[in-house]
């Protein structure tokens, strides 16, 4: 049997050089689903890309999502012809997509998808993520059916959170098949 890919979803503007999803890139091989528009985040135009990556795969996939990226999952979810690829999903920090005083850019992604997902998923949250409260995270995980782990105090999971290229992580999303 062919070993599943592992596909990055970064989020609202990409992540950047010391993000444990670069460095996944980087150490082995993952495939990060370039956006066209990193800054204003279209969600028509984000699930048209990855559902184009997914199709394009040879082999089953495994998704691994970090903050927006993981919204992009749940929408992509609920349209996608491809679901069959999919083994399994690593959600990283969502944010609260609904908080009044989310950026304008990113108005389109205020009404979140929250149905359950077709295949297994771990959601990792944060008990301080400035983005997201853990209990609205934990909603997340409810409504998409995913397995809750709790990091602790690491902020929003991303480079200033001293991750690394985060082991626990990796073995999080290669154990969703």
């Amino acid at each position: 049997m062919t070993s599943p890919r592992v596909l990055l979803l970064p989020g609202w503007q990409n992540s950047g050089p010391g993000h444990w999803q670069t460095l996944w890139e980087t150490h082995f091989g993952d495939l990060r689903v370039e956006q066209h528009d990193w800054m204003q985040p279209l969600r028509g135009d984000w699930i048209t890309r990855l559902e184009e990556v997914v199709q394009q795969q040879d082999s089953p996939v495994l998704l691994a999502a970090h903050s927006l990226g993981c919204h992009l999952v749940a929408a992509w979810a609920a349209v996608s012809g491809s679901l069959g690829k999919v083994q399994g999903a690593l959600l990283v920090a969502p944010p609260d997509v609904a908080q009044p005083d989310f950026p304008p850019q990113l108005h389109r992604w205020a009404q979140p998808v929250l149905s359950a997902l077709p295949f297994p998923a771990a959601l990792v949250a944060s008990t301080d993520d400035p983005y997201c409260s853990f209990e609205a995270a934990a909603g997340f995980a409810g409504h998409w059916g995913a397995a809750l782990h709790n990091i602790g105090a690491r902020g929003h999971i991303n480079a200033e959170s001293g991750l690394g290229d985060w082991p626990q992580g990796r073995a999080l999303v290669l154990n969703q098949k």
